[in-house]
């Protein structure tokens, strides 16, 4: 599949917005944190994705009623479902000037997650949380992804990287009051 860049000047996708607030004192410790036990971007890369698939919940998996949407309030809570992990590992690339986009699945619903920027081609990984059946990996070879979409039953990839979260997506995270809800209003599909 082709990778499409909504905005060409790649510089949009090292920007700090409302979801992902790279600025932000709790996503700079964590950065931090992970920056001093690394050698270079690539192995940053690879702890901030092991960081987030690992250590912040699947809210859905944990049974965790809380919707989170801000990367820093990700980060602080540690539980989010994919949009919101895919927003705080992109927080996290992004405050050590690793270009990242969001990008999407159509899986019945739309899932959530990022494409790094490196060696000049945009890589995709999927921080959503390993599980029975969910192996998903860092990886720059090859797509190591949590679900490979299933053409017979309409899923697809969503070829567009955006710069920042789709709109449809983060509406429906900000208006969900808990993640029951927001599960009943998951977009489809993004306009």
């Amino acid at each position: 599949m082709q990778l499409i860049q909504e905005n060409p000047d790649l510089s949009a996708y090292l920007a700090a917005d409302e979801a992902i607030d790279h600025h932000h004192p709790v996503v700079r410790e964590v950065s931090a944190r992970l920056a001093s036990d690394v050698q270079d971007s690539y192995e940053y890369a690879r702890a901030a994705f092991e960081y987030v698939r690992d250590r912040i919940t699947h809210s859905q998996d944990a049974d965790d009623p809380r919707v989170t949407w801000r990367a820093s309030d990700v980060l602080e809570q540690g539980t989010g479902i994919c949009y919101a992990k895919a927003h705080a590992l992109a927080a996290l690339l992004r405050a050590e000037d690793i270009p990242t986009a969001l990008c999407y699945q159509y899986l019945g619903v739309v899932h959530g997650l990022v494409a790094v920027r490196f060696q000049g081609s945009w890589h995709r990984q999927d921080p959503r949380g390993n599980k029975p059946g969910v192996d998903a990996r860092f990886s720059l070879a090859g797509e190591r992804l949590a679900f490979t979409p299933d053409p017979s039953s309409n899923e697809m990839d969503h070829p567009v990287l955006y710069a920042a979260p789709h709109p449809t997506v983060l509406r429906a995270l900000r208006d969900a009051p808990d993640r029951s809800h927001l599960w009943r209003t998951l977009p489809a599909v993004l306009p």
